[in-house]
């Protein structure tokens, strides 16, 4: 009987839309990162950039051809790391995320 995290994580790629979906979104939240330091002079938190990186390794994840299974799942376990570290980070110590 396979497991919920087998069936969850290991499936196979969404496909190359949700992958876009979440590389854009990967790319607006570091090119509005980018925006404020090089045109506003203004350093917002790092949250956003953390969010860029998970956000961009689930979107790579999705973006694999079917027979990749055992790839993505590792980026999305990685993804699914980088943000709970995010969450981790806030809770314990949020002034490690500014400036």
């Amino acid at each position: 009987m396979p497991s919920i995290v087998d069936q969850t994580v290991f499936s196979e790629p969404s496909g190359r839309l949700l992958g876009l979906v979440y590389l854009s979104g990967a790319l607006l939240l570091s090119g509005s990162y980018g925006y404020y330091v090089a045109v506003t002079d203004f350093t917002p938190n790092r949250f956003a950039l953390v969010m860029s990186v998970g956000m961009a390794l689930s979107g790579i994840a999705e973006s694999l051809p079917k027979d990749r299974r055992r790839e993505a799942g590792f980026l999305r376990l990685t993804s699914i790391a980088v943000l709970m570290g995010l969450l981790a980070v806030i809770t314990v110590a949020p002034e490690l995320l500014s400036a």
